[in-house]
């Protein structure tokens, strides 16, 4: 996975109407927190955002933030979007350091979907969950989690337990013990349920 850097400025003007003239001029506030220093306000160019995170991996990842010509790594712990234009307005971004955890959100890849046997005996697909939440060293991070359903049959379910994660790795709801232990994917029957062709014939002889 490529090194994604972001642009960013400090900023000392802060509140709503400050706020605003930033979006205007295609900046984006944010708030940079966290690594043991004091919260700090800065902006990032809208433009150079938007295409950022347009990545899968924007939020699963270890970002460079170039702030004033000095590398921070971050990740991205939150973003606020426009109700219904296509604009970030705010983003939340925290320092990480490499000998110390971070909690990320990682999206889940399904593989197999079609060639597995539940498909083929004309189940159908259910996603319980598309991302996991995930707890690891910066450098572990991985950019997502690959799940193969090759051998699921009809009537399986995949648990957060039965999947297999890098070392280092941590699933953040199975740290909260069994109860936590979420589906993940299930291949349900078809419609119907089985087939009906084991049944025997009832049907009454005509009598003499």
């Amino acid at each position: 996975m490529s090194e994604l850097t972001l642009d960013a400025h400090k900023r000392t003007e802060q509140g709503t109407g400050a706020s605003r003239r930033l979006r205007r001029q295609g900046q984006v506030p944010a708030i940079l927190y966290g690594g043991g220093e004091e919260s700090l306000a800065i902006t990032l160019s809208h433009d150079q955002l938007v295409k950022a995170q347009e990545l899968e991996s924007f939020f699963s990842q270890v970002i460079k933030l170039n702030l004033d010509g000095k590398p921070v790594p971050v990740i991205v712990k939150a973003m606020q979007r426009h109700p219904f234009k296509p604009k970030v307005t705010h983003i939340d971004l925290m320092r990480v350091s490499g000998d110390a955890a971070v909690t990320a959100t990682v999206p889940i890849h399904f593989v197999n979907e079609d060639s597995s046997a539940g498909v083929k005996a004309g189940g159908s697909v259910t996603h319980h969950l598309t991302e996991l939440e995930l707890r690891c060293l910066p450098r572990d991070l991985p950019e997502y989690i690959e799940v193969d359903v090759q051998t699921l049959d009809t009537g399986d379910t995949l648990h957060l337990s039965d999947l297999s994660l890098p070392a280092g790795v941590e699933s953040v709801a199975l740290s909260k013990g069994e109860d936590f232990d979420l589906a993940v994917i299930t291949i349900s029957p078809p419609r119907g349920g089985e087939a009906e062709s084991d049944t025997e014939d009832e049907s009454p002889q005509d009598s003499e």
